[in-house]
């Protein structure tokens, strides 16, 4: 049987573990320059919905929005992936994001809510993009280095998107100086971010990991008549729903391991995007409705407040993802999933119960994204590792989906909850769903010690 040696362009031999190394670089890059424009959109998304429709009722539609389009591409560029590589998917996706930020800047120089909308659905492929980059990260790595992989992606997006909702009152300068209004200011900067997050993984992202994965796994596990094994190409795989959630279903580990996700993710979705608001009404007092383009405008003041608010957040969701890898590896999948519900439990109890205070609402923010942290990079790791090398990057468009469906549900719905229960009642639903996944989670990790002990 020849031995497959993967080659570079020029002929010489690679190692896939520096292989490994220079993708979790690369990648690591283009989070944080792609994510300076998710964090724009997650700081004035929401005042953006109210300013050019003329509703606070239209509040979470920016998010809802940008969540439903991550969902509707993550099937289609995990087929992408398994066709013609990681490179190919992640491109395609920050592509779309970089015509979604455009966009962003053409509503509100028109006025037009569509185009708002429109633009925050090409912003979610980028979002999908994103997330598809912390499993691209984990195609060459070690069974023991996984979840530090992993979160090293996670954790490299934090300067792009701490720094995005910091950039409202530089954007606003740069958008006085290109005759923009003050709100697409941030937008400039998410643009020019995401073409070099293109132009990073087009030259360096090579060879492809996923690609360079599949070719080492096909030789090490040929067939009984010495081809490839199947399921190592494109061709072979099926990219449906229901296969990939058929997969899901046959292990228990890897069904826990996406309700752990897709509820930490719907949590943290409902209760971030109506904090600007709810921050906003707060220092400013209730707003009424008014007509279309008569919307009332923050104040510099609240937005500040509010982007810093949303940094710290953000800053909690992945500033210390390596520290949840290393507590993924050396601690285990589950004992991290329970640490993420639990910290996202104690979050929602801490916003809701102190709302009146604008310094209790940031904290449960952090403690939220403290949380989200915990429960994806555990919960990513262990889905991985839980279905066949075959179905892995189909179950991971499945997850993403469905933390894009869980997004988009919980963003949606919030707008309605905090209307008729307020901020505390919408911090309390949080509560109930994080405390039924922490039960479900702690009798699967007592399950696993008895059966260990046995």
């Amino acid at each position: 049987m020849k031995i497959f040696e993967p080659r570079a362009a020029d002929g010489t031999a690679l190692d896939p573990q520096r292989v490994q190394r220079r993708t979790v670089w690369v990648l690591s890059s283009a989070q944080l320059l792609s994510g300076v424009g998710s964090g724009a959109s997650l700081s004035v998304g929401s005042l953006l919905a109210v300013q050019l429709s003329g509703s606070n009722a239209w509040a979470g539609s920016v998010t809802t929005t940008m969540t439903l389009g991550a969902a509707a591409a993550a099937l289609p560029l995990a087929g992408l992936a398994g066709r013609h590589g990681r490179r190919a998917s992640l491109v395609i996706g920050l592509l779309a994001a970089m015509a979604g930020a455009v966009l962003v800047i053409v509503s509100t120089v028109t006025g037009v809510f569509p185009v708002l909308l429109l633009a925050a659905a090409l912003l979610g492929l980028g979002t999908a993009a994103n997330l598809q980059a912390r499993f691209a990260a984990v195609d060459l790595a070690e069974p023991e280095h996984r979840g530090r992989s992993l979160a090293v992606v996670v954790w490299a997006v934090t300067i792009g998107a701490v720094a995005g909702p910091n950039l409202v009152r530089p954007g606003a300068l740069v958008g006085e100086a290109l005759g923009l209004p003050a709100l697409a200011g941030p937008f400039v900067f998410s643009t020019a971010g995401l073409a070099l997050a293109v132009l990073l993984l087009l030259i360096g992202l090579r060879p492809d990991p996923l690609l360079l994965a599949g070719r080492l796994r096909s030789d090490r596990e040929p067939s009984a008549d010495g081809a490839p094994a199947k399921g190592t190409t494109g061709r072979r795989r099926r990219h449906g729903l229901r296969h990939g959630l058929r997969a899901i279903r046959a292990s228990p580990r890897a069904g826990l391991a996406l309700l752990a996700v897709i509820a930490a993710h719907g949590c943290m979705a409902a209760v971030m995007s109506m904090t600007p608001l709810h921050l906003q009404l707060l220092t400013e007092g209730p707003l009424a409705d008014m007509p279309a383009g008569h919307a009332h405008a923050a104040s510099t003041d609240v937005l500040v407040l509010i982007g810093f608010t949303i940094s710290l957040h953000i800053a909690g969701m992945y500033a210390l993802s390596p520290v949840m890898g290393w507590l993924t590896d050396k601690a285990g999948r589950l004992p991290v999933i329970l640490l993420g519900h639990g910290l996202i439990l104690v979050s929602v109890l801490v916003a809701g119960f102190g709302q009146a205070e604008p310094a209790l609402v940031t904290i449960g923010l952090v403690l939220l994204g403290l949380g989200w942290s915990a429960a994806t990079i555990a919960g990513s790791t262990l889905l991985a590792e839980s279905v066949g090398a075959d179905d892995r990057v189909l179950v991971q468009g499945v997850s993403d989906t469905m933390m894009g469906v869980a997004g988009a549900v919980g963003a949606g719905f919030s707008g309605l909850v905090m209307s008729g229960v307020g901020y505390a009642g919408l911090n309390m639903a949080a509560a109930a769903v994080a405390a039924v996944v922490f039960t479900v989670a702690l009798l699967a990790a007592l399950r696993a010690r008895s059966l260990a002990a046995a």
